[in-house]
């Protein structure tokens, strides 16, 4: 009988492997549409994410599902109870999950380029052991009643998932990793410092505008605490990176502009400083106008696209051209 009952399992065993090497041998071996397609979604999706926490920011639907990792006591969704903070709050943490499905499916098309392209493969799990991560501060968000340090952190995770994105989508469009041309010069030296110093100014500004935040007055919900610093002194610290990634991005926008038309990196760094322009411009905006919801939320879609302009440029800049000798 016992040898009977290992006979089932070994044959158990065998079916499992053989129906895992089916399907995987059904999975690409190339770049396919599908692929780009979902590395383009996981980006637009981050930065959705983002956006779709402002809006739960400023309309104080922080607690529009008071308890994790259930909506109510009883219910894994809102209910009609709850009103549209009950919506809004079970619509972000929805576009996680969403996302998540994302980020498994690139990793089960990546699966045969697994080891060819482990750049690719490594991103895309990134991609999803973050997203967990960003589910559970999330649900610690909502348990220390919207506490602004934590709120910062889930953030912050949010941003951090837009750089691995915006990595992810350019080497699967080969702009730059393993398959990016390599008979193209590399950059002067110059111009890889300058988007170096972009990118770190990029990163700072936003981490820096999680303090602004913090201790504005949009917590999300009006019981919940704020951080207690100078909101004054905040803002200004804040805008000495801005300050920094504009003159940055001008340089670096002036250096590249006698680049061709076609020139991949003068496309970098006019998104790069286009991007900052308008972050900026919402930036003061929002200051002297007291600070409007309306206001806010683009403000947060400027900080994803800030990010991610910011992330391509150091990329490209770094990542391209690499077997080629470095002019200076």
């Amino acid at each position: 009988m016992e040898l009977r009952g290992v006979t089932k399992v070994s044959q158990r065993t065998i079916a499992l492997q053989n129906a895992f090497h089916s399907f995987t041998n059904k999975l690409p071996t190339t770049i396919t549409p599908a692929i780009k397609r979902l590395s383009i979604g996981s980006l637009i999706g981050q930065g959705v994410l983002i956006v779709s926490g402002g809006v739960v920011r400023v309309t104080g639907s922080g607690l529009g599902c008071p308890t994790w990792p259930k909506c109510t006591e009883e219910s894994l969704t809102n209910t009609a109870e709850m009103g549209i903070h009950g919506v809004i709050e079970f619509a972000n943490r929805t576009l996680t999950f969403v996302l998540a499905a994302v980020a498994l499916a690139l990793l089960v098309l990546l699966w045969n380029l697994r080891k060819e392209r482990k750049d690719l493969f490594w991103l895309a799990f990134g991609l999803l052991a973050s997203i967990p991560a960003q589910a559970v501060i999330g649900g610690i968000t909502v348990l220390s009643g919207l506490n602004p340090y934590v709120v910062s952190l889930h953030f912050l995770v949010s941003a951090a998932l837009v750089v691995v994105s915006m990595l992810l989508v350019n080497r699967v469009y080969g702009r730059t990793g393993t398959t990016a041309p390599t008979s193209i010069k590399r950059p002067a030296r110059l111009l890889r410092q300058l988007s170096v110093v972009a990118a770190c100014a990029s990163y700072l500004a936003v981490v820096l505008g999680t303090l602004v935040t913090g201790s504005g007055p949009h917590s999300g919900d009006s019981t919940s605490p704020r951080m207690e610093l100078d909101g004054y002194l905040t803002t200004r610290i804040h805008v000495v990176p801005v300050y920094v990634l504009v003159i940055t991005s001008l340089l670096l926008l002036i250096l590249l502009w006698r680049n061709g038309k076609g020139d991949i990196l003068r496309h970098a760094a006019i998104l790069l400083f286009v991007t900052v322009i308008f972050q900026g411009f919402i930036g003061y905006w929002q200051y002297f106008t007291g600070i409007p919801a309306l206001l806010v939320g683009v403000h947060m879609l400027g900080a994803s696209l800030t990010l991610a302009v910011g992330t391509n440029i150091v990329d490209i800049a770094l990542k391209r051209g690499k077997d080629q000798a470095p002019t200076q």
